[in-house]
């Protein structure tokens, strides 16, 4: 048969047709009137899209980049931090902190599992200058309780700030930045802005940007200061994705649309489409046997532990081979024990329906247990007929 090459992967993820042409077709020097219009409504638009009245810096690089400049930002070296840890990327705020000289307290809990609100107030003491975590832990697939963590920060005062890595968090989760009180929260271009990698974004307190007038952390390209200045010219400090611009103008339009003309409503859509497919596939998963990797689902991803005895590297061979679908691994330690299927950005019910169908077959290709053909895309249709009548029964 015909094959047609799908991501299901978070991160990057499928392309927004309207994104990809206005990308190509964009030719705007970054220091003109035209380059200046689209920077500034799309800086005004990504207030909306975060839901948040701080304000907003999009950067080009990687959301490593942004998590680095949080760090740089915000602490001076021998500063105490506190790092929630349950999986890789919980480890790479363990590493940032350490290369800026952060007196780093981890506490971690076993992959797949979330933190304990209690665990996390008996480690925030006055002394903790920031606290780092995710809001989706993408290599297993956890969410984590943001604005419990945030009530126990917040209890805190001023003196310490939360920094929410919520690259896969944003545009699949609820989340009510200000009023919580989440310092810094960072996005990525590639996951529900459905564009290339290349940009990452960030919204900032007003406490965030006073700390960065008394840390002594070096800092040159990732100056949070410097951009914040320039943005408030309709420029960026150095030269600008232009392109990537474009396709960020374009995606957040479409958001938009989703609201029918409100970009926040459109904002909600795009969240509750991801918790629908989500909640689809785990039921699918679970009407073939399988069990989920985490113990709180997200709704970016949702990890699925291998048949026992089976690496999940021969499932993630055989989405490809057989279909030309390409689903995740795990990362590092998980490798071979469990792969991700994506909810983030530009999917719907029938990719949804689609991949549960795939998977019926490699199943039934790579394990010597019989699978019974339709019960997870039936399971998976049931969740949907149900939400479905919930959202006629509102009108």
């Amino acid at each position: 048969m015909l094959h047609k090459n799908r991501l299901f992967t978070p991160g990057p993820t499928p392309l927004l047709p309207a994104a990809q042409t206005a990308m190509a077709s964009f030719t705007a020097h970054h220091r003109t009137a035209d380059f200046k219009a689209l920077f500034q409504r799309v800086l005004a638009d990504m207030k909306e899209f975060i839901g948040t009245k701080n304000d907003v810096l999009v950067l080009a690089c990687s959301g490593t980049g942004v998590m680095e400049a949080s760090v740089s930002n915000l602490t001076s070296p021998g500063d105490k931090v506190l790092v929630l840890t349950a999986g890789k990327f919980g480890e790479r705020w363990t590493g940032l902190a350490k290369a800026f000289g952060c007196n780093v307290d981890v506490l971690s809990v076993p992959y797949g599992e979330t933190f304990s609100l209690e665990d996390i107030r008996a480690r925030v003491t006055p002394n903790v200058r920031a606290v780092f975590v995710q809001a989706t832990e993408s290599s297993t697939g956890a969410r984590h309780d943001v604005q419990g963590i945030a009530k126990i920060v917040r209890a805190q005062g001023d003196d310490t700030l939360l920094v929410v890595d919520a690259i896969t968090g944003l545009g699949t989760t609820h989340l009510d930045v200000d009023d919580w009180g989440v310092d810094v929260i960072i996005g990525g271009s590639q996951k529900a802005l459905m564009m290339p990698p290349g940009l990452a974004y960030c919204a900032v307190s007003e406490r965030a940007w006073k700390r960065m007038d008394a840390t002594t952390s070096p800092r040159f390209y990732f100056d949070m200061r410097k951009e914040r200045k320039s943005a408030a010219k309709g420029e960026t400090a150095y030269t600008p994705a232009t392109s990537l611009f474009a396709a960020l103008g374009a995606a957040l339009e479409f958001v938009r649309g989703m609201g029918k003309g409100d970009l926040a409503k459109g904002r909600e859509e795009l969240v509750n489409n991801a918790e629908l497919c989500a909640e689809m596939t785990r039921a699918g998963a679970k009407a073939l046997g399988l069990k989920l990797y985490a113990s709180t689902p997200a709704a970016a991803l949702t990890a699925i532990s291998a048949p026992d005895g089976l690496d999940s590297g021969k499932i993630v061979k055989e989405f490809r081979e057989s279909f030309d679908a390409v689903v995740a691994n795990g990362q590092g330690e998980m490798k071979g024990k469990l792969f991700r299927i994506a909810h983030i950005g530009y999917y719907d019910y029938l990719d949804t329906i689609g991949i549960l169908g795939a998977l019926e077959h490699v199943l039934a290709r790579v394990t010597d247990k019989s699978v019974e053909y339709g019960v997870s895309v039936r399971a998976a249709q049931q969740v949907y007929a149900r939400s479905h009548e919930v959202a006629l029964a509102a009108r």
